[in-house]
């Protein structure tokens, strides 16, 4: 009976993507080469809980100066789900005029309905978006079956005028993307990669070698594994900690790249600390009271998260310490 489950499963999932695969409507003539590394840059507050723009430009200007492929808008540590969906609008404006043309956009685009996540595609595209960012809906989680997923990602891929990126990152959302559903998408002319942040390299792995075929990218959720992740097939990644060492996580990807396994295996070992102290252990206000310590601007989370706590800024310190990446 499971046996039956799983191939009646399969046989929808492939048949929702086979009816709406010649339907993407992406302007582009050929898939965004997004091989490198993207930060996905927090969104800075003033101390009235407005989007502090000139703090902003000032990050921006500083991120300009290092090897990113591109910034990633309105991912997980950018607090999207604290902005109005204006806020998220003006904010890539913004971004797309102050960062150098040759540099991507990936702009978070995920809401809970697959309508509004069609509209805020097509307003991230009319704004400078070389790619939206699509995370699993997750409200009504019994409701996300891999059915539900798969027709939510489909319609949207249909619809963007972007690629679509897809976003899996049960750690907030409590929901698992399959790798039966990844493969399915991947087949979609405008789904055109996985920012895959479960931390399963042995998933990333599956994910690389089925969609060969399929000019799929995947690109690792953090850079606590962006050495296992190349090994085994991936092409660079969305990680937090290249918010504050972002000259770092591009050497080690270059390394990788270039098959320095050896200086990458050094490097790859001295950013799990720093790595752990912006993402499982203070997440967004860790790495927000990271960046004040590298020169950028960090500043407080907007409410109801609560900055950093005092006891924990020296915990997060010593982290970064320990490898001399601070004194």
């Amino acid at each position: 009976m499971l046996r039956c489950a799983q191939q009646s499963l399969k046989t929808v999932i492939a048949t929702a993507v086979a009816q709406n695969r010649q339907k993407a409507m992406s302007t582009a003539s050929s898939r965004l080469d997004l091989e490198g590394i993207y930060p996905p840059i927090p969104t800075p507050f003033d101390d009235k809980e407005e989007i502090d723009y000139p703090a902003l430009q000032r990050n921006i200007e500083k991120w300009s100066k290092i090897p990113f492929r591109g910034l990633t808008v309105h991912g997980s540590n950018g607090e999207y789900t604290f902005l109005t969906t204006d806020e998220r609008i003006d904010m890539v404006k913004k971004v797309r005029s102050w960062l150098p043309k040759d540099k991507l956009i990936i702009a978070g685009a995920g809401c809970e309905s697959t309508r509004c996540t069609i509209k805020m595609s097509e307003r991230m595209a009319k704004v400078g978006a070389d790619a939206v960012l699509v995370i699993t809906p997750s409200y009504y989680k019994g409701g996300m079956t891999s059915e539900a997923l798969t027709n939510h990602f489909v319609k949207v891929a249909d619809a963007s005028p972007v690629p679509v990126i897809l976003y899996n990152v049960p750690k907030f959302t409590t929901i698992e993307l399959t790798v039966e559903a990844i493969l399915a998408l991947a087949k979609h002319k405008n789904i055109i990669a996985l920012k895959e942040s479960s931390g399963n390299v042995a998933k990333i792995g599956h994910i690389v070698h089925w969609t060969k075929g399929e000019d799929f990218t995947v690109l690792a959720g953090s850079a606590d594994h962006i050495l296992q992740s190349h090994v085994i097939g991936a092409s660079g990644g969305i990680c937090a900690l290249a918010n504050v060492l972002g000259e770092e996580v591009c050497r080690l990807y270059e390394l990788c790249r270039t098959g320095d396994i050896t200086a990458a295996t050094l490097l790859q070992q001295k950013l799990i600390g720093p790595n752990a102290a912006v993402t499982s252990k203070f997440g967004v206000p860790g790495l927000k009271f990271a960046m004040e310590q590298f020169g950028y601007y960090g500043g407080d989370p907007r409410s109801p998260l609560l900055p950093l706590a005092k006891e924990k800024q020296s915990l997060l310190l010593s982290l970064f310490q320990e490898d001399q990446f601070l004194k």
